[in-house]
């Protein structure tokens, strides 16, 4: 064991006394933001550290409470999980600069609730036990409670919708847990351990353990969000308040993504009898997933769908197990965490400023808005998969490892399923910063002689005082499409401007994404180096089982 091994314990243990020490001092509020940000700097620098004495393929582990192998509780640090660290960390970060810029500063909560989670996802992304797997989970969940119902008075939704939301979020999370819990009671009764480096290849030999494992997977696949148990993320990630959304969006399913990933390789050696039910199943999310946000009309819903619909992407490099396609897998997984919190923060700028996340609800925003509008942009650009964005190179890797493979059905879903994703970011576009006039977002705008909306053809007056047949039938076709516009407003220039302490989270992850696409050979090295060990799981294995 050397100073990097037992420095691993560093990443669970700091953030948990932090929340505690904030907990003790809750008066000052610029202590609290000052000791959170301190501390996910302080994790982001070490997962940097971790990357670069991972980038030869090292493995190392310490044993917490120093027990033999098998025994004791292991962390382990790889490039794959360094690569995790490092960009839940980025992602933590910006969300929280949004959050504080937005008010959360003002709730002495906020920070410890972030930081318990950040000990459960680092914590989750580092150990080598799948019990302990999920004791971090529930670690990383139990503050996301919280956290989803605190917001600052006048954001997010209303209260109902708020508790509404939680419920969904909770009852999933719950029964997932639950039955993942039962997977490893199945797995433990079976081997008599939970150890993943002993059970490394048991699952491709031993098919009740393969059956024990896959409950486990099962619920893993729930809580990212893959078809058929998909729905539950789009009608409850919207419902909370921006800043929450965006920080889940980097954090909660990319976890069980990362498991998914490691299970498989580890426990299952990458076998190649099940691979076909990932590629079906995950091809079905990229479809399902951007044809639910054709529907919606709102940012946070439309960009929710998304989520679902990328996720199949990220999956697909674990169900094609080529070099290749973990490397491209493992690539996506990383820009689309960056992505996707981009795009939630630049549209969640705009609403917690202006109160609404409607299309069409707010004049054209681009002239107004243009540094968020072009934040938008290149991350919408990056996640329809253009070039020079990030979102091309791992695009065209996923392509080029299905098309080696034979897998050409879901070579042409990710091609059809990209320009569906870039119909909606200009859905988005249209709707929120640039009005074009061939671009239909489903809204109706008041006419200009009825600001109020009681036009007859609303349905909601009547010269008799009764309502028509027609009447009715125009009432609840004008209920589907009509936006809740801003009321007096006919110009952008006529609303206050963005923060620029709410645009500037945005406009970073655009810029980091921007520089990954220009610059794409680090994190696709460091990407084949965690595929590596993925493929070759013999030094991860050791390096736990090893005193």
């Amino acid at each position: 064991m050397n100073i990097s091994d037992s420095s691993l314990a560093a990443f669970v243990i700091a953030p948990l006394l932090a929340s505690g020490l904030l907990l003790l001092f809750r008066g000052s509020r610029m202590f609290h933001a000052f000791v959170l940000l301190a501390v996910l700097t302080a994790s982001l620098c070490g997962a940097g550290a971790l990357i670069w004495l991972t980038s030869d393929g090292g493995v190392y582990a310490h044993s917490i409470g120093l027990w033999p192998g098998g025994i004791a509780i292991p962390l382990v640090a790889d490039m794959f999980s360094s690569l995790m660290l490092a960009a839940t960390g980025i992602i933590t970060i910006a969300c929280v600069a949004f959050a504080l810029a937005a008010g959360f500063y003002r709730s002495p909560y906020f920070a410890p609730l972030v930081l318990v989670m950040v000990t459960g996802v680092n914590g989750a992304l580092l150990t080598a036990d799948i019990f302990n797997f999920f004791v971090f989970l529930e670690v990383m969940l139990l503050p996301a409670y919280g956290l989803y119902v605190l917001s600052p008075k006048g954001q997010g939704r209303t209260p109902r919708s708020r508790i509404a939301g939680l419920r969904l979020f909770l009852t999933v999370n719950l029964f997932t847990s639950t039955v993942f819990l039962a997977g490893v009671g199945f797995i433990y009764g079976v081997v008599g351990t939970v150890n993943i480096a002993e059970l490394a290849g048991v699952a491709a030999e031993n098919d009740t353990v393969a059956l024990a494992t896959a409950v486990c997977l099962f619920t893993l696949s729930i809580k990212s969000s893959i078809v058929p148990t998909h729905g539950w993320l789009a009608r409850s990630y919207p419902l909370t308040t921006p800043a929450i959304t965006a920080l889940f969006s980097g954090i909660h399913t990319k976890v069980a993504n990362y498991a998914i990933y490691r299970l498989y390789a580890v426990v299952f050696d990458g076998d190649e009898t099940y691979l076909w039910i990932g590629v079906v199943f995950f091809s079905l999310t990229m479809l399902v997933g951007v044809l639910g946000a054709v529907g919606e009309h709102t940012t946070r819903s439309i960009l929710a769908f998304h989520m679902t619909s990328q996720i199949g992407y990220i999956m697909l490099g674990v169900a094609l197990f080529t070099e290749l396609g973990l490397t491209a897998g493992i690539f996506y997984l990383v820009h689309h965490m960056i992505v996707k919190a981009s795009l939630f923060l630049s549209t969640g700028a705009l609403e917690v400023t202006h109160g609404t996340g409607r299309l069409g609800a707010l004049p054209p925003m681009a002239k107004r808005e243009p540094l968020l509008a072009v934040a938008f942009m290149a991350a919408a650009l990056s996640l329809a998969g253009l070039p020079p964005f990030s979102g091309f190179v791992g695009k065209l890797a996923l392509i080029v490892a299905a098309a080696e493979v034979g897998q050409w059905i879901a070579v042409a879903l990710m091609v059809i399923v990209s320009l569906f994703t870039l119909l909606s970011m200009l859905k988005i576009w249209s709707g929120v910063f640039w009005d074009l006039p061939w671009a239909t977002v489903g809204r109706r705008r008041r006419p200009a002689d009825d600001p109020d909306g009681t036009s007859p053809t609303t349905g909601a007056h009547l010269s008799n005082g009764a309502t028509s047949d027609t009447a009715r039938a125009t009432e609840r076709e004008t209920t589907l499409t009509l936006v809740d516009p801003v009321e007096k407003v006919t110009s952008a220039e006529d609303l206050p401007k963005v923060k620029l302490s709410l645009v500037l989270p945005s406009v970073a992850l655009a810029l980091i994404t921007l520089s990954i696409g220009l610059g794409a050979e680090p994190l696709l090295a460091w990407s084949e180096t965690a595929a590596q060990g993925l493929l070759n799981t013999g030094p991860y294995v050791e390096a736990v089982l090893t005193p």
